[in-house]
């Protein structure tokens, strides 16, 4: 007897999420209906048209309006953005450089740095234990 494999499927909320788009922002088709591992990866390789777009203007989910602002999501919670944001309302942001945002921005770069230095003393601390029991 030959098994029948099963298709993976996922919700379109994790379709999404691994997309990197919007849900709300999705056609209908999209929102209503599980995405196979192979439809994912169809959509990954080759974007139809309403992908491109929205991965270009947006609405842009928060994960990802963080990022190009250089901010964490909690951050983004404390400067009040608590919605998607197109590509146009994030580069008005970053016209605009509120207060908010360039304190934000400082303190992302300081979490990064000292990630990266404790990173660098893990690796310290790896190495001269690697050596001391050669």
């Amino acid at each position: 007897m030959k098994s029948q494999q099963s298709t993976q499927t996922m919700k379109p909320a994790t379709a999404a999420k691994k997309l990197g788009v919007y849900l709300p922002a999705t056609p209908a088709s999209f929102q209503e209906g599980a995405v196979s591992r192979a439809e994912l990866n169809e959509l990954q390789t080759d974007p139809p048209q309403w992908l491109r777009e929205l991965r270009l203007n947006g609405p842009h989910p928060r994960p990802v309006v963080a990022s190009k602002l250089g901010v964490s999501i909690a951050g983004l919670a404390r400067g009040g953005v608590t919605e998607a944001l197109t590509t146009e309302q994030i580069e008005a942001l970053k016209q605009e450089r509120p207060e908010w945002l360039l304190k934000e921005q400082a303190t992302q770069v300081e979490v990064r740095k000292e990630a990266a230095r404790i990173k660098n003393l893990k690796q310290q601390k790896d190495a001269a234990k690697g050596s001391s029991q050669s």
